[in-house]
């Protein structure tokens, strides 16, 4: 089951897909809580005062064109309109109806105007990108297609069902504000099972211990590549965004290439493992690297780590470097530079930073759904106020979505391991020469890592910048390939052939100029998903051809149950 959809259109799902992020970025928002972030910053706010005063101008060019505007509006003379993928307007009320007409022009007016004005102060990127989020926020919540009085939509369900919908709708919004995170549900908690539907690519567990499960998975075919490969997830999530349902799943498809796959699962936190820090995750990946390699007799391995494990990881190769036991190194929507990151980074300042890590620490851990919540408010019309519409004032059920369920599967974020990762942002420790951090007291030089990379990220990724991605190309040592893909954060990372929307940008391994912009203007499209460039890519880096194993695990490391194990089971 790839995708049980409700009447819902494909593009309302896919951009909500899309719009499904990295919670491990928004470490210190989640901390202090979604009203934080939805409250204006007094500084910006001051500045933003200041600003339109020496230009009021601006100011009374714009309150003279709302005005017009809003009468042109009133004697139903106005031009003003929807965008075609404006999913909110959609229906034919709000053209047909002469006083829904009315108000959706005013509103449109109205949020245009205000764009406009935050557009015109030309504040700094810290200061526009804060505003940025507020405004967007208030205007999505203004939106009369919210509101269950004017919103035709609403009307039609409650008259077609007998008022059924009323009573779905309202029992649907007392379930979701009775738990974190306090939004309309994406997915139903009952549309996957974990084992069944999900995470189903044959394999077992070979190693446990408190940190991590490592999954082996089982060859397709009589030959495989020497050289193994290690799946390093996110230690916000659960692994199976790497193995979701057949046909979608990474590792099937990387197995039915010939790759030797391991996975690593990691443990669901809680208060007893508040001291779990960078050193711990990053021992866990060595451990892991270890294990695989004895599994397989072979002498060295590839990484390929997502998001937050993609942090831990080129550490871990800086640690690594010299012993040559790495084969190749895979950084998939990872920022390492931190440098103007996206709305993550313009949130966070010092005061911000120690008191998320005071809240984390009183507790012992960061809670996954309190990431969710804000990671919603980020995109509040696609993951806030569709669901809004279609779960309270329609009464439907969200639609069945692999991607989705994943992204409610949340876990914790160890209280220490929430502090290194703030404190690497906040001083982009990774992206800077001075003050380089340690790692299991290795001082980390990612020039120094000198294995070929492979470096992948989203054209339409808001929450890891693509551009932010890239720099990474600028940071290590060896040769390095960067693609861009279509699509937005996690959806970019499930990009299985035979999608005709897939398309991905790359250049030469190797040759990355310094700006972003100028990648972007020399790169070729390629049609298709980029799992078969990287899989090609891969298996040059893997040795060669060797038989494929009778069993999996070995002496040392006998089976100790069926993939997916146990640890993706915790809550």
């Amino acid at each position: 089951m790839l995708a049980v959809m409700t009447n819902l259109s494909d593009d309302w799902v896919d951009d909500a897909v899309n719009d499904v992020g990295g919670l491990d970025l928004l470490l210190s928002d989640a901390a202090l809580g979604v009203l934080r972030l939805l409250r204006p910053d007094a500084s910006s706010v001051l500045r933003l005062g200041e600003a339109l005063a020496r230009r009021p101008e601006l100011v009374l060019r714009q309150a003279a064109g709302l005005g017009a505007e809003l009468g042109r509006i009133a004697i139903g003379q106005s031009a003003v309109s929807a965008g075609r993928r404006d999913r909110r307007f959609a229906d034919a009320a709000w053209t047909g109806n002469p006083v829904l007409r009315r108000v959706m022009q005013a509103y449109l007016a109205a949020s245009g105007s205000a764009e406009s004005l935050l557009d015109g102060a030309e504040l700094s990127w810290r200061d526009d990108t804060r505003l940025r989020f507020v405004l967007g926020n208030l205007v999505a919540a203004a939106a009369p297609s919210n509101n269950p009085v004017l919103n035709p939509v609403g009307w039609k369900a409650l008259i077609d069902t007998g008022g059924l919908s009323a009573v779905r709708g309202l029992r649907s919004l007392v379930s979701d504000l009775a738990v974190q995170p306090r939004v309309p549900s994406m997915v139903a908690p009952d549309a996957f099972e974990v084992g069944r539907t999900l995470a189903v690519t044959p394999g077992a567990v070979v190693l446990r211990d408190p940190v991590f499960e490592l999954l082996q998975y089982r060859p397709a075919g009589n030959l495989v590549y020497e050289y193994p490969l290690l799946i390093v997830p996110p230690m916000i999530n659960k692994y199976y965004i790497t193995d979701l349902a057949p046909g979608r799943s990474m590792v099937q498809y990387l197995v039915e290439q010939g790759h030797q796959v391991f996975v690593m699962s990691w443990r669901n936190p809680d208060a007893r493992h508040r001291s779990w820090n960078l050193d711990t995750y990053g021992g866990a990946v060595v451990s892991a690297l270890e294990t695989v390699r004895s599994v397989t007799s072979a002498p060295k391995a590839s990484l390929c780590a997502l998001c937050s494990g993609g942090i831990v990881s080129s550490m871990v190769a800086a640690h690594l470097q010299g012993q040559g036991t790495l084969a190749s190194l895979f950084l998939g929507v990872t920022v390492l530079d931190q440098t103007r990151a996206g709305t993550a980074a313009a949130m966070v300042d010092p005061g911000t930073a120690a008191a998320a890590k005071a809240a984390s620490a009183t507790r012992g851990y960061l809670d996954g759904r309190a990431l969710a919540e804000v990671f919603a408010w980020l995109r509040p019309d696609d993951l806030v106020w569709n669901y809004w519409v279609n779960n309270y004032l329609q009464g439907q059920p969200p639609p069945a979505f692999d991607i989705l369920y994943w992204n409610a599967d949340t876990t914790r974020l160890p209280a220490a391991l929430h502090h290194d990762f703030i404190d690497l942002g906040l001083a982009n420790a990774l992206g800077t020469d001075s003050g380089s951090p340690t790692l299991l007291g290795t001082k980390v030089d990612l020039s120094a890592v000198d294995v070929d990379a492979y470096v992948i990220a989203a054209i339409a990724d808001h929450i890891c910048p693509w551009q932010s991605c890239y720099r990474t190309t600028q940071l290590l040592g060896g040769s390095v390939k960067f693609v861009l893909s279509t699509s937005g954060h996690i959806a970019a990372m499930v990009n299985p052939p035979g999608s005709p929307k897939s398309r991905f940008r790359t250049s030469q391994p190797g040759v990355n100029p310094a700006a972003p912009e100028d990648f972007l203007a020399a790169a070729a499209e390629a049609p298709g998903s980029w799992w078969p460039d990287y899989s090609a890519w891969l298996g040059a880096r893997s040795g060669p051809r060797v038989p494929a194993p009778v069993r999996l695990g070995s002496a040392d490391f006998p089976v100790l149950c069926a993939a997916p194990g146990t640890y993706v089971h915790d809550r």
